[in-house]
């Protein structure tokens, strides 16, 4: 019997890859999805695509309000960044940045693996190619962890120990691309454009449209 694994899907590349690769290490993958108030909300419809695609267990879409308290160009009238350079991207925190998100996906992922009784999430962080963000750093993988050992009836009575696999933290954009082209992932399934048309068309300029391009283009693999 296949071990159970809470995998957190947005619905964008990482994500996708992420489950895939959870599949491939033999867990059987109950996927999150958020909707969070995000004005990119058809990365959800993506994040179902995706989940039928490789094969989870279920697919849950949580609804949490984080637009409530805005703070961020996702869920508040702020614009979204375009067109901004490498350098650009690489220095501060861009305005994308949801206040606590990954604390508040994982906490969620953390009581839905407790009911399922797995030790296992799955989050696509990643450390290099990306744009900031404080939640996708290592030692905010390792302090969760930590504190989830802590915080849960099975972690207290020893019957667990909870782990948080992020298997693309330390890989290259490109390197994400060729690892989920070797794992079969339906790229054109997936989503990653923060400000789409409404006809869910990606901008090609924000901060996640040029990250994507520049992962398949040094990857040499044409995004479908």
């Amino acid at each position: 019997m296949k071990p159970p694994a809470v995998c957190l899907l947005s619905g964008g590349l990482d994500s996708a890859v992420c489950l895939a690769w959870a599949r491939r290490e033999g867990f059987a993958c109950y996927a999150l999805s958020f909707d969070y108030g995000q004005r990119h909300r058809i990365e959800l419809e993506a994040a179902a695509r995706v989940a039928a695609a490789l094969g989870a267990e279920r697919h849950m879409v949580a609804r949490i309000g984080l637009d409530a308290f805005g703070g961020s160009a996702l869920t508040a009238a702020m614009p979204v960044p375009k067109g901004r350079s490498g350098e650009e991207m690489s220095t501060g925190i861009p305005v994308t940045y949801v206040p606590a998100r990954n604390t508040i996906f994982l906490s969620n992922a953390l009581a839905w693996a407790e009911v399922l009784e797995s030790a296992d999430l799955v989050i696509g962080v990643n450390a290099l190619d990306y744009s900031g963000y404080p939640d996708c750093r290592p030692e905010y993988i390792a302090a969760f962890e930590h504190m989830a050992n802590l915080a849960t009836r099975a972690g207290v009575e020893g019957r667990t120990r909870v782990r948080i696999h992020a298997p693309l933290l330390h890989l290259t954009k490109a390197e994400i691309v060729r690892l989920g082209a070797a794992l079969g992932v339906p790229f054109g399934l997936t989503h990653s454009c923060y400000d789409p048309a409404p006809d869910g068309r990606p901008c090609g300029v924000c901060d996640a449209c040029l990250l994507r391009r520049k992962g398949f283009e040094e990857a040499g693999i044409v995004d479908r």
